[in-house]
């Protein structure tokens, strides 16, 4: 008792709750920093095994046992991702406050469009806004998902599959600048202080293996 369902299941297994990104096979998907992709629905309570979720507690075994091998979480493809991760600037792409694409900043993700292209093993990119502390946090979350969905809708624009494409807005949550970094700045000071923050990042999330002939 006081195991949730949640937590007793592991990120190999074939996973059906919204608190986690999936691929193809039901399997858990991991960013570039081996941590599981959470949603927009993702809560502590949601958390499973493997994902930071504690593992299931045992009842302690009657007579002496081979050690147990747990289980390797499944890699979503080869070790070397087909192009490394990219950082828009959302100045690049957007005008203040804006989530629509500027002539400039489509130029910059005509790159992305020629990698996935190139690389067709990409079967799933992870676009994600992100935005800086000023403003509300929900003014913030909604701009962000705004501008990682006109992301999106520009590579489809460009004939890449909607289905390898995935959009999230993360608002203010994981901000590149630490406390302390703009303290005293204000105005155009603190704007460009906070230019890091307000981003857009792409990145690999399944890869398949190619084999040579």
């Amino acid at each position: 008792m006081g195991v949730s369902v949640s937590s007793m299941a592991h990120d190999s297994d074939p996973y059906s709750g919204d608190a986690y990104l999936t691929d193809t096979r039901g399997k858990v998907v991991r960013n570039a920093y081996d941590e599981c992709w959470r949603t927009g629905s993702w809560t502590p309570a949601k958390e499973i095994w493997g994902c930071g979720g504690a593992a299931p507690k045992k009842d302690a075994p009657k007579a002496e046992v081979k050690p147990e091998v747990k289980p390797v979480a499944q890699p979503s493809g080869p070790q070397k991702p087909a192009f490394e991760k990219v950082m828009l600037s959302a100045e690049t792409l957007f005008d203040t406050n804006k989530a629509v694409i500027k002539p400039e900043g489509k130029a910059s993700l005509d790159d992305l469009v020629s990698n996935l292209q190139k690389f067709p093993e990409v079967e799933l990119i992870l676009v994600t806004g992100h935005a800086d502390y000023r403003g509300s946090d929900k003014a913030n979350m909604t701009l962000s998902q705004k501008r990682a969905d006109s992301v999106k809708g520009y590579l489809v624009s460009k004939g890449i599959a909607a289905n390898r494409v995935q959009a999230e807005g993360k608002g203010e949550s994981e901000p590149v600048t630490h406390a302390g970094d703009c303290k005293g700045k204000k105005g155009s000071a603190l704007s460009s202080c906070l230019q890091p923050d307000r981003r857009v990042v792409v990145e690999i999330a399944v890869q398949r293996e190619v084999k040579s002939n």
